[in-house]
C-alpha cells in the first residue's frame, strides 16, 4: 500500500519539541486523514476531516498519541477498511495547516507544502513558506455539477492572489508574532496568540481551532519581512535579526487604505524589531538584546482620490472628528502594546505653496495637543517634526546625521531590552522553553517551561532582564515607506550601538556613520523597506539616504525614483483594486453568499457590507461618503476607458492607432509563448481571457483589422511587447488583464 510505504516520509526538523511539525495527508472516499509527528518522531497524532458533507466543517482529533509503529498499523487498518471504495491514498506531504475557507460550495483546506529555514532565534527555527496548496473537501465530480461553479472558480482564483510564498513566515516553537521582550517577560496565552494583530490567518484557522480547542495542527502566519545575518566588529561576531510584522487590521494597498478607522487602527501598521546576540557554538546565546519601533499611517480620517488618475492625488480630510476619538484610541492601543512614552516622529511637510501634506501636519498637531490636555504630564505624547524632503534638497548626506540625533533622544526615553543568562547544559532546555511557554508541548517540556517561568518571576536568575524597553518611537510620512525607512535606519543605527555596547562588543554605545557596521545595517533596512513597499504600493522603496561606494557617499540619482513612481502609478491604476479584494477575502472581511452579488460586481471598498451595492464606503472605513447615482455604472465604464487610453499612451499610440490595438492585444495574449509564461506564473489568463479583454476595450474600436499593413502591425506589436517588459515581468501585465476581466 502506497500510504503505508510513505509513512516514513513524515520526518522532523527544527528545534520545536513536542510540537507537530510534519504532516501527511491521506484521502479515503468519505474522510481525510492528517497524520502529524513531532521532531523526534516519537509522538504521532491523527486528525480526521469528514468529506461526506463538504459544505460543513466536521473535524475530529484522535485523542491517542501513537508511536511510529502504531501509526503504521493504524494506516494499514484504515486502508483495509476503505478497500471497497478505493482504499487510503496519499495526497500530500505538508508542514502545517493554514486554515479552512468556504465560498459558495464546499470547504477548502489550505496547506503549507513547502518551507525554507530562514533563521533561528535562541534555537527556535523560523521558516518561510515556499509552496502552498488548496484542497477541496469534495471530490471533483461533485464540484463540476455546482450551479455556481463559475463564481466559485473566481473566488478561488482571487484567494490565490494572496501569495503565501511572498513574505509570509512562521515558527513551530517561537511566538514570532510577538516581540522578544513580550515572549521573555510577559508571555501570551496559547488561545490568544492567533488573535494578535500580526497573525494573518486568524480568520482562516478559527474553524479548526474552535473545533479542536488547540493550535497543534495549524501554524500562525506573519506577513512582513524577516532577515537574519552576521555582523562583525573587532574580530567579534554577532547575529543580527530584523523582523517587520505587518498588522492584519485595516490592511491593504496604498490609496485604498489610508489613515485610521473608527477603532483606532491605522493603515500600513508595521512593527519593526531588531534583535542582536553574540554567536555561540551551541546556538544558545548567553545574552540577547532587542529594540522595537513602529510605523503607521497618520491617525486621522483622510484619503486620496482614486477616481482621477494622477501621480499625486489630492489629500482629502474625509471625516470631521472634533474630539479626535479615533486618534485617541490609536495612541491608547500603542500604550497598551509598548507602555509610555509614545514618541511621534512626523516626516511630512509643514509648509507648502499649495497646501497638501501640510493639511495633515496641522491636523495631527491639533489632535496631539487635544489628547495631551487630558493626560498627566508623564504620559503625554512626545511630538517631533522633521521635513526630510526639505533637508534632502539642501544636502542629502546631512539627513541621516540629523535623524540620528532625533533617534538618540528617543532611545534615551524608551531604552531597549537586554536579557542575560549563564546557561549550563541543563539550562539550555529552559532557555528554549522560556520562549515557548505559550505553546503546546509534551508534559516534560511543559513542566520545564513552567519551572523556568517561575524562576524568572522569582528573580533567581535563569533569565534576568538587565533592561526593558518602555515606550516606542512611532514614525510616519504620507505612505510610511520612503521617508519612514530613512528614520528607521537612523533609529536602528542608534540602537545597534547600544546593543553592541551592552553585549560587550563595543566600548562606546554608538556606531559611526563611516563604520562598516553602518553600511551592513543600512542594507538590512533597505531590503526590509523594499519588501514592505512592494506589499503596499507595488514597487521598491525610494532611497532617501545616499549609498556609499569605496568609502565615499554617492548622491542619489533621479532615474530610479522616476522608474519607481511609474511602477507605483501602474500598480495603483491597474492592480490595487484586485489586490485589495484578495486581501479582504483572505482576512475574512468578505464572506460570499449565494444570494449576494459577486465580489467583482462591487466596489473594492464595499467589503464590509457585501450586497449593499448602492452605498460606497469611504477610504477610511466607517464613513459612508455618498450614495451611488444611476449614472455610476456609466462613470465606471468611462473610467476604464480612460485607463486603457492612458496605458496606450505609454506606448506612444494616438487615436488613429486605437482601432488596431484590439486585434493586436488579442493576438498578443493568444501567443503560445505568452500562454506558457502565464501558466508558469499561475496567472489569470485562460482560454477566454482575450475575449474578455476585447469586450472591455472601447466599443468604438472596429474589430476588422484585415487592412493592417505588416510594417504597422510589427511596429504596434513591438510596443505591446515592450510595455510588458517595461513593467518588469509578465505576471504584472497579465494581472492587469485579470483586473479588466473581473469587472
Amino acid at each position: 500500500m502506497a500510504a503505508v510505504e510513505e509513512a516514513d516520509a513524515v520526518a522532523g526538523g527544527g528545534r520545536g519539541r513536542g510540537r507537530l511539525q510534519n504532516f501527511t495527508l491521506y484521502a479515503a472516499r468519505s474522510m481525510f486523514f492528517v497524520v502529524g509527528s513531532d521532531e523526534s518522531r516519537k509522538q504521532w497524532r491523527v486528525l480526521k476531516i469528514d468529506r461526506s458533507q463538504p459544505s460543513e466543517l466536521n473535524i475530529y482529533e484522535d485523542p491517542i498519541t501513537y508511536s511510529k509503529s502504531e501509526c503504521k498499523c493504524l494506516l494499514e487498518q484504515l486502508d483495509h477498511e476503505n478497500n471497497v471504495t478505493g482504499g487510503l491514498n496519499k495526497i500530500s506531504v505538508c508542514y502545517g495547516i493554514v486554515g479552512f475557507v468556504k465560498f459558495l460550495g464546499p470547504y477548502y483546506m489550505l496547506l503549507i507544502t513547502g518551507r525554507k529555514k530562514i533563521g533561528a532565534i535562541c534555537g527556535h527555527a523560523i521558516y518561510a513558506v515556499t509552496r502552498s496548496q488548496m484542497i477541496s473537501l469534495s471530490d471533483s465530480a461533485q464540484s463540476s455539477y455546482l450551479p455556481f461553479v463559475g463564481a466559485e472558480y473566481r473566488y478561488k482564483r482571487l484567494l490565490r492572489a494572496v501569495d503565501l510564498t511572498k513574505d509570509f513566515f512562521f515558527s513551530y516553537s517561537y511566538n514570532i508574532m510577538c516581540s522578544l521582550q513580550k515572549n521573555m517577560c510577559d508571555g501570551v496565552p496559547e488561545e490568544a496568540l492567533y488573535e494578535t494583530m500580526f497573525v494573518w490567518n486568524e480568520f482562516l484557522s478559527c474553524g479548526i481551532r474552535n473545533h479542536l480547542k488547540n493550535t497543534a495542527w495549524t501554524v500562525a502566519l506573519v506577513h512582513g519581512s524577516f532577515k537574519q545575518g552576521k555582523l562583525s566588529h573587532a574580530g567579534k561576531d554577532c547575529t543580527f535579526t530584523l523582523i517587520a510584522r505587518r498588522s492584519r487590521h485595516f490592511a491593504g494597498t496604498r490609496y485604498l487604505r489610508r489613515g485610521v478607522d473608527e477603532k483606532g487602527r491605522v493603515a500600513n501598521d508595521v512593527e519593526t524589531e531588531q534583535i542582536v546576540f553574540c554567536d555561540q557554538p551551541d546556538e544558545i546565546p548567553r545574552e540577547i538584546t532587542s529594540v522595537v519601533q513602529n510605523r503607521g499611517s497618520i491617525p486621522l480620517f483622510w484619503s486620496q482620490g482614486t477616481r482621477r488618475l494622477g501621480f499625486k492625488p489630492d489629500i482629502i480630510l474625509e471625516k470631521k472628528d472634533d474630539n479626535f476619538e479615533a486618534t485617541r484610541l490609536h495612541f491608547e492601543n500603542l500604550v497598551n502594546r509598548y507602555e509610555n512614552p509614545i514618541i511621534v516622529l512626523n516626516m511630512i511637510k509643514k509648509q507648502e505653496k499649495k497646501p497638501r501634506e501640510s493639511l495633515l501636519t496641522e491636523k495631527l498637531v491639533d489632535a496631539i495637543n487635544h489628547i495631551n490636555k487630558d493626560l498627566p504630564e508623564s504620559d503625554r505624547l512626545i511630538y517631533f517634526h522633521c521635513d526630510l524632503q526639505s533637508i534632502c534638497r539642501r544636502r542629502s548626506t546631512e539627513a541621516l546625521a540629523l535623524l540620528c540625533k532625533v533617534a538618540a533622544c528617543a532611545m534615551d526615553l524608551t531604552g531597549f531590552f537586554h536579557c542575560r543568562r549563564t546557561p549550563t547544559m541543563d539550562d539550555a532546555l529552559n532557555w528554549l522553553s522560556l520562549l515557548n511557554d505559550g505553546s503546546e508541548q509534551s508534559s516534560d517540556i511543559s513542566q520545564s517551561a513552567s519551572s523556568s517561568r517561575r524562576t524568572q518571576q522569582d528573580g533567581n536568575g535563569l533569565a534576568t532582564p538587565q533592561r526593558r524597553q518602555k515606550g516606542v518611537l512611532r514614525t510616519n510620512c504620507i505612505d510610511c515607506l520612503d521617508r519612514t525607512n530613512a528614520a528607521q535606519i537612523a533609529y536602528g543605527l542608534t540602537a545597534l550601538g547600544h546593543q553592541l555596547h551592552a553585549l560587550g562588543i563595543k566600548d562606546v554605545p554608538e556606531v559611526d556613520l563611516e563604520d562598516p557596521l553602518a553600511d551592513d545595517l543600512m542594507n538590512f533596512y533597505r531590503e526590509m523597506g523594499d519588501r514592505l513597499a512592494l506589499q503596499y504600493v507595488g514597487s521598491a522603496a525610494h532611497d532617501k539616504i545616499p549609498y556609499k561606494n569605496n568609502g565615499r557617499w554617492v548622491p542619489l540619482t533621479l532615474w530610479p525614483g522616476l522608474q519607481r513612481n511609474l511602477q507605483r502609478y501602474y500598480s495603483h491604476a491597474f492592480m490595487d483594486a484586485r489586490k485589495q479584494e484578495a486581501i479582504n477575502l483572505f482576512l475574512g472581511h468578505i464572506v460570499p453568499w449565494q444570494d449576494k452579488p459577486e465580489l467583482c460586481d462591487l466596489d473594492s471598498d464595499q467589503h464590509h457590507d457585501v450586497g449593499r451595492s448602492h452605498f460606497r464606503k469611504s477610504l477610511s472605513v466607517g464613513n459612508v461618503t455618498c450614495e451611488v447615482n444611476k449614472d455610476e455604472s456609466n462613470t465606471d465604464v468611462r473610467t476604464r476607458r480612460n485607463v486603457i487610453s492612458e496605458l496606450l499612451s505609454y506606448m506612444d499610440l494616438d487615436e488613429t492607432d486605437m482601432p488596431y490595438s484590439r486585434p493586436l492585444l488579442k493576438r498578443f495574449l493568444s501567443d503560445s509563448s505568452i500562454q506558457h509564461e502565464v501558466h508558469t506564473y499561475a496567472s489569470v489568463c485562460d482560454a477566454t481571457t482575450s475575449n474578455h479583454v476585447i469586450s472591455e476595450l472601447p466599443s468604438t474600436m472596429p474589430l476588422n483589422g484585415s487592412d493592417l499593413s505588416s510594417s504597422r502591425e510589427m511596429r504596434l506589436m513591438g510596443r505591446f511587447t515592450n510595455l510588458g517588459q517595461y513593467f518588469a515581468n509578465l505576471e504584472e501585465w497579465v494581472a492587469w488583464v485579470g483586473t479588466l476581466c473581473s469587472r
